[in-house]
């Protein structure tokens, strides 16, 4: 039976007519200067397992990230603001504004561990040069006594080198490989390898505690035996005191990216990757292993620590960091 339309309520009629369909992203964001951006209304989120760190909660003060490394395991963020998670999440980079005010809140009532920072989008991409976000989060996390951990590609985290010695921060700079071939086709927006690599040694020099993050490790790209050895020598030649194997996690939102890419570039591997990867993105554990013993055994011949760090502990609340 068909409803005549005096049957409905004209404020019925305009709720339906009123329904916003935009993605999340467009409804709460304001675009300025090529950044999207959003009041964030919590700030320490659930680290999955799968990103392979040892951390279990994180702060990013940016989503995305214009380096555009196809195995980022965070581009699964951009869905939920109803962005894709390949092109959108190398181009649309959100940024947190009230990330500080917001962290001050919830560090309050923080009875959690070691936080990482910057794991949905690196914390120094291009974005940090604008909003200055950085020294406000490391200030907030130092004041309250919460240890926590840097992750980074950029080089722009020199910039803030002392303020991580008085936070007693810890940094991890991502170097998997130190090919710059494959550099240039898995992390297009990153800097060099070598110009990371100086980074490393530029940090330990100014006193920061500053590891390297051998991530992510790529199946049959960047895993032969001569390549490790590469990477492992010319990190222990910048100075660094351990590296953090992780081989490449592939979940479900990064897995449809960098699939799509490897098999444009490399059809042959596809097959070999469906067999080496499980139903969540997790690596065989035997090729995780036999991976991870070579690292291991190449530092011990540099003389580096490998593995996780022990966890840091929780500090006695000190007064706010002066960002000058």
């Amino acid at each position: 039976m068909r409803v005549p339309l005096w049957g409905v309520g004209w404020d019925a009629l305009e709720l339906v007519e009123g329904v916003d369909e935009r993605p999340l992203i467009e409804r709460r964001a304001v675009l300025r200067g090529g950044f999207y951006e959003m009041q964030a209304r919590t700030v320490i989120e659930r680290v999955p397992v799968e990103v392979g760190i040892a951390q279990r909660w994180g702060v990013s003060p940016y989503r995305g990230c214009v380096h555009a490394c196809r195995g980022c395991g965070a581009r699964a963020g951009h869905l939920r603001l109803g962005l894709d998670a390949g092109r959108d999440f190398d181009t649309r980079v959100v940024v947190r504004p009230n990330v500080v005010e917001r962290l001050r809140v919830e560090l309050a009532r923080w009875e959690g561990g070691e936080l990482a920072v910057g794991v949905g989008g690196d914390c120094y991409q291009a974005a940090e040069s604008t909003y200055r976000l950085m020294p406000g989060v490391m200030g907030a996390l130092a004041g309250a006594g919460v240890p926590f951990t840097v992750y980074t590609r950029s080089a722009l985290v020199a910039r803030d080198a002392a303020l991580l010695v008085r936070a007693g921060a810890r940094v991890a700079v991502s170097i998997a490989f130190v090919d710059e071939r494959i550099r240039r086709v898995v992390e297009p927006g990153a800097p060099s390898a070598q110009a990371r690599l100086e980074l490393v040694s530029a940090l330990v020099e100014a006193g920061v505690e500053c590891r390297v993050l051998m991530a992510p490790v790529l199946p049959l790209l960047s895993d032969a035996a001569d390549q490790l050895a590469a990477t492992v020598r010319r990190i222990a030649a910048v100075g660094a005191r351990a590296v953090e194997p992780v081989v490449l996690r592939l979940p479900r939102a990064t897995r449809a990216w960098y699939v799509e890419w490897l098999a444009r570039a490399h059809p042959q591997l596809v097959p070999r990757y469906e067999e080496l990867y499980d139903g969540v993105g997790l690596p065989s554990r035997d090729y995780e292993r036999r991976i991870v013993e070579q690292i291991e055994q190449l530092c011990r011949v540099y003389g580096m620590a490998c593995g996780a760090p022990e966890p840091a502990r929780v500090r006695p609340r000190v007064a706010q960091l002066s960002l000058v």
